[in-house]
């Protein structure tokens, strides 16, 4: 894989990275709450299945990729879980899981980038 492909591997982790910022700033400006968990889940889903396709083909490093991946999911988990138990319920996971799950889902983004910069040379 050139670098200018593993190039493009790091903007998009980085797209994923503002992309997630912006959305939770967006969410305290403007609300919706479940809004913004919906989204979250339905664009990491594909995000995900790429990993997959990325640490498969060898574009990205295999190890690191699956770390990344999994604290993507942990990111999920906190964040769209509390957004999504406080629109139904008013109760949040526990203080400040919202916040703390953006920062974890910022840095599955970091590491989906540093993962196809430390692929395994082929």
């Amino acid at each position: 894989m050139t670098l200018a492909i593993r190039i493009l591997i790091v903007l998009a982790s980085l797209s994923g990275l503002l992309g997630v910022g912006l959305s939770a700033a967006a969410a305290h400006v403007t609300g919706g709450n479940l809004t913004t968990a919906a989204q979250f889940l339905l664009f990491h889903a594909p995000a995900l299945l790429a990993l997959v396709a990325l640490i498969a083909v060898g574009a990205v490093s295999p190890m690191l990729g699956q770390i990344a991946g999994y604290v993507l999911v942990l990111g999920l988990i906190l964040f769209c879980g509390d957004l999504s138990r406080r629109a139904f319920s008013g109760v949040a996971l526990f203080p400040r899981a919202a916040p703390a799950g953006g920062i974890v889902l910022m840095l599955g983004w970091l590491l989906v980038g540093i993962s196809a910069l430390l692929r395994v040379r082929a």
